[in-house]
């Protein structure tokens, strides 16, 4: 195990327990802006860590735009005094009225949304112009996942264009997420990413003839991360998160991502020891992000040749050859497989620096409602 993980006093730090390393995610931060060029061009995810505190590492970094997914994320993002706010979610139903809300309370913040369908830009429509207030808003083109978007062509043009005549929206450019593109090797990634990006760059055309801005188009998350950003193409941004806080599932897989640091572990203890071969952890799903199969939900750093037995909601049960060297109390660190909905499992992170833990940081957006 990296020895810059082992912290020295943790007495204070009940487990199974969320652990930030603050200078790897100064390093991550700036990793990610030199892949990117620069900071303009990126346009950071904070559902990964949803809190203010890194949130204002990536300002004090330059970077001014940010995405989120819920009201609350980007509640917690106007907050930490950031200027640029894309929400990147359907807004229906109440939403609509408590985005109306959002943007009046936080007029320093310039907040946008995205739209997919008629019915849904109607909605929003009606909830901002009975408040009086305006947004921009992006339409959420489908190019291969298949969750949410409308996919490139004329349905999406005339859509697009209606963003212009109805009260309380304003064209705000494209939304270009292509969840579905883990494929390992960088080419056929790439080669996937730019055959998906082609019918997009042709909407945008067609739809800059008949005089309608498209600022920008949001691109990608952090597996395309290094696809989109050695693009040349206007009013691009990039817009990974996992790569911020980094963790297994990503790290272990695509060698492009080099040079990002897992800057976030679980700290475990052994609570007992049921076999002369077997340890038991703390650290059961309700700790760690279950939607990785059984098994593969973390990687145990400091205990040699384990094989996973098997997992409840507080236990984590490992077979291992050196079972006879943990006694209950031990401590054992765990890279999370998938580190987003881990960080939403836990209240606080608790946030080392040299060796220490120097504070604690609250997850602030897990919650759904901050005051809006």
């Amino acid at each position: 195990m990296n020895p810059h993980y082992v912290i020295r006093d943790t007495s204070a730090v009940f487990t199974p327990a969320l652990v930030f390393y603050k200078d790897l995610i100064r390093q991550n931060i700036a990793r990610a802006v030199e892949i990117a060029g620069g900071p303009a061009r990126l346009r950071p995810h904070v559902k990964t860590h949803k809190t203010r505190e890194i949130a204002r590492m990536e300002l004090d970094a330059g970077i001014s735009k940010h995405k989120c997914a819920t009201i609350a994320e980007a509640e917690m993002l106007a907050q930490a005094g950031a200027p640029d706010v894309l929400l990147a979610y359907n807004m229906v139903g109440p939403n609509c009225g408590r985005l109306a809300r959002l943007i009046r309370k936080y007029p320093g913040c310039r907040f946008s949304v995205l739209a997919d369908h008629p019915a849904a830009a109607r909605q929003l429509s009606a909830a901002l112009a009975a408040a009086e207030t305006a947004v921009d808003v992006l339409i959420d083109l489908d190019v291969g996942q298949h969750r949410t978007g409308i996919a490139p062509g004329p349905a999406a043009a005339a859509l697009y264009e209606s963003f212009a005549r109805l009260p309380g929206l304003r064209p705000g450019g494209f939304h270009v997420y292509d969840g579905h593109n883990h494929q390992e090797s960088i080419h056929e990634r790439q080669a996937a990413a730019l055959a998906g990006l082609e019918p997009v760059l042709a909407l945008r055309q067609a739809v800059e003839k008949k005089g309608l801005p498209v600022p920008c188009v949001v691109a990608g998350g952090t597996p395309t991360f290094t696809v989109y950003a050695r693009l040349d193409v206007p009013g691009l941004e990039c817009a990974p998160g996992t790569c911020f806080l980094h963790d297994d599932g990503y790290g272990s897989r695509f060698a492009d991502l080099a040079g990002f640091q897992r800057a976030a572990l679980l700290l475990t203890r052994v609570i007992s020891r049921p076999t002369p071969t077997r340890i038991t952890l703390d650290l059961g799903y309700k700790a760690v992000a279950s939607d990785p199969p059984a098994g593969k939900r973390c990687v145990l750093l400091n205990v040699p040749d384990y094989q996973p037995i098997l997992q409840n909601e507080e236990h984590f049960v490992v077979e291992t050859p050196a079972a006879e060297h943990f006694a209950p109390g031990d401590e054992v660190y765990a890279v999370p497989t998938h580190v987003c909905p881990t960080v939403a499992m836990h209240q606080r992170a608790h946030v080392v620096e040299d060796g220490r833990v120097t504070q604690t940081w609250d997850i602030a957006a897990r919650d759904r409602m901050l005051t809006v």
